[in-house]
């Protein structure tokens, strides 16, 4: 169902059927697994029939009548006896057999039947006891990396023929220059194009493989490249270099292979670039400057889990930066700042478990030095909920400028738009003007004067030009501009980051000598209008939450609704899965109320519910945080780690007058 959901005629029919080889079965925690294709290849010698034909016979409503020595879809055979379906009979049956034989310690067995499979035990597989013995046993007759390669090479497309449908998804430039021509076909001797999408650790401490794959013509060994990082912009020249390539290497688990090129549709793994790239980049020929970089991948978590860490002694805290450098590098979702009011170093990681992982490298392999470690935090955003209930109005420090101006709640669809990346900063205007006076309502003239997307100009939160005949505003756009990337990063309530505001520029009064209005005037000005916007626009915290997937047997159901009630959790969907006891039940969960959640939930049933935590969206958090007592605790709270002032931000803070 979710697959056939997220069909698409370029990429053909993805379902995937066992019949045909696209399903492995199997155990992860023991590395055994199969394919039907792995059943088909021994009994089609025994049968003396092509794999193919048999593969079909392997699943489904097949049977096999062995007194008439014919396939047939009846469950009863010729002689009236009931028959037991292909898939049990040949597959399961085995396999079953297996694990009874190497449960009771029937070793003579086990050595008989793997011999007959034509599987040699040792010595020391033989000395191991049931459960140990079972999976060595069955890590030889069917080693899972066997079916997942086999899957890999026969059933995926290869980069020829997937590129033609991706690169219109993959390249950020126009569909129709030389490049992305280039990335369609997966040409070989095109220009150099190559996505770096992991920094893999070397055995020297503190170097990287930066590892990618190309996407078009080769990466040579010496050859210089054009680096673009994650933040570069075509036409810009921040977050992009020009160096050497030191040497190309083929990864091949934990050995690597010098070469000296790697042509289009193969993964490569670079030296000597891991100082110009933090995770992600786009490499190209040195004079290819016309080129785009690819899109960065998106992540369907969010690092809402945070953490301050400091050395235990001061004098290791250069180590402690330069560990922190290479976890940030090594994992791709986890994002280190420091918080500059208390000068602490934040780790965000997107869960308890993350985080602990994270915090686990840090220490053993990045740093090697003691470490304290805070309790885990949660990071909030903050948003409104109503119109400015009046226009506000700011006086720059000179008092020859005012800026008035509204705040406005953004609609919650829209906001998931610009955070999947739907709509943006870098759409061209006209085209999303055109999307947001049909989709969403917006006034045709604000569509069009979008001055920018904060914060970091990717976030989902606008400021529109809304003036009529106003002199002078180019001129301050980029001052207000750059008050809002500050003031959307650092919201009113805690200085947590800003989502779903929209903020108008109605009218402004400026001095006619531009010296008077110069950015020491604006920015300001321009940012204490913007806080005095939000404050009178209802301002509320939004807390993250977790969408949690529970798979637990009926008998405890009453035990997780319980643990899920004591934390705040919301179900969602309780389903039996057909045919079994177990149910899976749905639930949200705040991440606040996260810590301890698994072990708690583990207690109460004895260890039979598996829960699984993802982000899955923010919430607002109480009521209004100058009414709601709790909400106000956390508001409290929050400034005080942060070491900001123990009080509400107040009206009068920031305005001259209303």
């Amino acid at each position: 169902m979710i697959i056939s959901t997220y069909k698409d005629p370029a990429v053909g029919d993805v379902q995937v059927y066992p019949e045909i080889g696209t399903v492995a079965f199997g155990s992860g925690l023991h590395s055994w697994g199969f394919t039907i294709t792995r059943f088909a290849k021994i009994y089609s010698q025994k049968f003396g029939v092509p794999h193919e034909k048999l593969m079909k016979h392997l699943w489904g409503d097949y049977f096999f009548d062995a007194t008439a020595k014919k396939w047939s879809t009846k469950e009863i055979s010729a002689d009236g006896k009931p028959l037991k379906r292909a898939f049990c009979q040949f597959i399961l049956e085995p396999i079953y057999q297996i694990f009874n034989l190497c449960m009771n310690d029937q070793k003579d067995k086990v050595t008989a039947m793997m011999t007959g499979l034509g599987i040699k035990l040792t010595n020391e597989d033989l000395n191991n006891n049931s459960k140990r013995l079972m999976k060595a046993v069955m890590q030889k007759w069917l080693p899972a990396a066997d079916a997942l390669l086999e899957m890999i090479v026969m059933k995926l497309p290869s980069p020829l023929q997937a590129q033609a449908y991706r690169y219109m998804n993959l390249y950020n430039g126009p569909l129709d220059d030389k490049y992305a021509q280039a990335l369609a076909k997966c040409d070989a001797n095109g220009p150099l194009i190559m996505y770096v999408s992991k920094m893999v650790p070397t055995s020297d401490k503190g170097r990287f493989f930066a590892f990618g794959r190309v996407f078009s013509g080769k990466i040579r060994t010496g050859q210089k490249a054009r680096i673009m990082g994650p933040n570069y912009e075509p036409g810009r020249k921040e977050d992009l270099y020009v160096k050497n390539i030191q040497r190309t290497v083929i990864m091949m688990g934990r050995y690597t292979e010098a070469v000296d090129d790697v042509p289009a549709g193969n993964v490569v793994g670079l030296v000597g670039i891991d100082q110009y790239l933090v995770k992600t980049g786009t490499l190209t020929d040195e004079e290819c400057d016309d080129c785009c970089p690819l899109k960065d991948m998106k992540y369907s978590v969010s690092p809402v889990v945070r953490v301050a860490v400091e050395p235990k002694n001061q004098s290791d805290l250069p180590k402690l930066v330069e560990g922190l450098k290479r976890l940030s590098k090594s994992d791709p979702l986890v994002q280190i700042y420091m918080e500059q009011s208390t000068s602490q170093w934040i780790i965000a990681g997107a869960g308890e478990l993350h985080l602990e992982i994270c915090l686990k490298d840090l220490q053993d392999d990045f740093t090697g030095i003691p470490l304290k470690i805070a309790d885990p935090v949660v990071s909030f955003m903050e948003t409104i909920t109503a119109d400015s209930s009046m226009t506000v109005l700011s006086k720059s420090p000179n008092k020859h400028n005012r800026l008035y101006m509204q705040a406005t709640p953004l609609d919650e669809k829209l906001v998931e738009e610009i955070e999947k990346g739907t709509v943006g900063a870098k759409d061209e205007a006209k085209m999303r003007a055109k999307k947001l006076t049909t989709e969403y309502g917006w006034d045709d003239n604000d569509a069009k004067k979008i001055w920018c997307f904060g914060p970091e100009n990717e976030g989902c939160n606008v400021v529109v030009d809304a003036t009529k005949g106003v002199q002078y505003m180019n001129e301050i756009k980029d001052h207000v501009v750059a008050a809002f990337q500050m003031s959307s990063k650092e919201g009113v309530l805690c200085e947590e980051v800003v989502r779903g505001m929209r903020v108008n520029v109605l009218d402004v009064t400026l001095h006619t000598d531009a010296i008077h209005r110069g950015g020491g005037q604006i920015t300001p000005t321009a940012k204490r209008c913007f806080y005095a916007a939000e404050i009178v626009s209802q301002p509320r915290l939004l807390e993250p939450v977790f969408l949690v997937e529970i798979q637990a047997p009926e008998t405890v159901i009453g035990a997780i609704y319980s643990t899920l009630t004591k934390k705040r959790g919301q179900i969602i969907g309780e389903d039996q899965r057909v045919g079994t006891p177990m149910y899976n039940i749905k639930a949200y969960l705040p991440v606040l109320e996260s810590f301890g959640f698994t072990a708690e939930l583990r207690k109460a049933t004895g260890g039979q519910a598996f829960p699984q935590c993802v982000f899955d969206h923010w919430q607002i958090l109480g009521g209004n945080p100058y009414e709601d007592q709790k909400a106000r605790e956390i508001v409290l709270s929050t400034r005080k780690r942060k070491g900001l002032k123990e009080e509400l931000p107040d009206l009068e803070n920031y305005l001259d007058k209303l």
